[in-house]
């Protein structure tokens, strides 16, 4: 396993991650994704270990709390082996600190979090959603405590926008509080958003990306194509509400491009999806997650191996998309593109 730099922190990762949230299984989005107990946790846990996935990500939302309940269980007896990432922001319930990163929620969102977790320290801490109502000093006051006290270690957000993520670093400079280290983001062959300013932001306040959903959805599964109905046992026939929407057409000639790919390579199409994910700037770490064994093995199967430049130039052009402004002028007009370097 190929271990890189989180950002420009001193933190290494693997450059693929276990996303437990399949790990518990309940509520309606979640048990859709997975529900897998504490033996099968184990047995997950134990092939990624093995392959050298040592960090493990999850949330105090995934499955209300479960998530994280089964993978402290999971990891027990080998934690000093592993990594762990957990992440809160979003509504665990209808109380008022039941939301949000204000001191006050984010000292019990970690408390708690430690709990299930069954450990002493988090080693990625991350906000899941930007809190318009909580001031960004309050923030990373807070957080610099509790990095302070040692029960977290890096900290990050996920699913910022340009401009939230920048006010973040801008006010963890001003004020000499610990600087975000990681974004976890959406990004694959059929969402390739995180491109337009998430990316360049990236590049250049050195924070880096750790991937969630590289499989669109749930759409690259090599088992959605052209002229064929969606399989019965797909998740997104419950979960495609929650998920980006996707045009029919551009999944389709993204799916095209990796049969082919497919063919050329003797891999299966979401291994091919991943390995184009991890030649990208910024990608520090892409979050694998898995119903079961099998899943999990095939996924693993995404490195160790390299796409050719021509196969990445197809993928490429099969998922490209017309960007909005005032992106497109910097991505097809030489007098912005000699001014700004394409980052990709």
């Amino acid at each position: 396993m190929e271990y890189r730099q989180l950002g420009a922190s001193g933190l290494k990762v693997p450059a693929l991650s276990f996303g437990a949230g399949t790990f518990g299984g309940q509520g309606p989005l979640f048990s859709a994704w997975g529900s897998a107990g504490i033996d099968e946790a184990r047995r997950m846990v134990d092939l990624s270990l093995d392959a050298g996935v040592t960090m493990f990500d999850t949330a105090d939302v995934y499955s209300d709390g479960a998530s994280e309940e089964v993978l402290g269980a999971a990891l027990k007896g080998r934690r000093d082996q592993a990594l762990i990432s957990t992440k809160a922001a979003l509504p665990t319930g209808e109380g008022p600190y039941d939301a949000g990163v204000s001191r006050s929620r984010l000292i019990r969102s970690v408390e708690a979090a430690l709990r299930r977790l069954d450990t002493d320290h988090i080693d990625l801490f991350q906000l899941h959603a930007y809190d318009a109502s909580t001031p960004m000093e309050e923030v990373l006051s807070t957080l610099d405590d509790l990095v302070g006290a040692g029960k977290i270690r890096y900290t990050g957000v996920s699913n910022y926008s340009g401009w939230q993520l920048m006010k973040g670093l801008a006010e963890s400079e001003k004020h000499g509080r610990p600087r975000f280290a990681a974004h976890q983001v959406y990004y694959s062959l059929v969402g390739r958003d995180y491109e337009w300013e998430l990316m360049p932001l990236g590049v250049d306040q050195g924070v880096g990306a750790v991937v969630w959903s590289p499989l669109g959805w749930g759409r690259l599964t090599g088992k959605i194509r052209r002229g064929q109905p969606l399989p019965e046992n797909s998740r997104l026939h419950r979960t495609a509400q929650f998920g980006p929407p996707i045009e029919d057409e551009h999944l389709y000639r993204v799916v095209d491009a990796l049969d082919e790919i497919a063919e050329e390579t003797g891999k299966a199409v979401p291994q091919i999806a991943i390995n184009w994910l991890l030649r990208r700037p910024t990608v520090s770490s892409v979050l694998i997650g898995a119903r079961n064994e099998e899943q999990l093995k095939q996924n693993l199967g995404a490195v160790g191996w390299e796409l050719t430049p021509e196969q990445v130039a197809k993928l490429d052009a099969a998922s490209e998309v017309k960007v909005p402004y005032p992106y497109y002028p910097y991505r097809i007009q030489d007098g912005f593109r000699q001014l700004n370097p394409p980052t990709v």
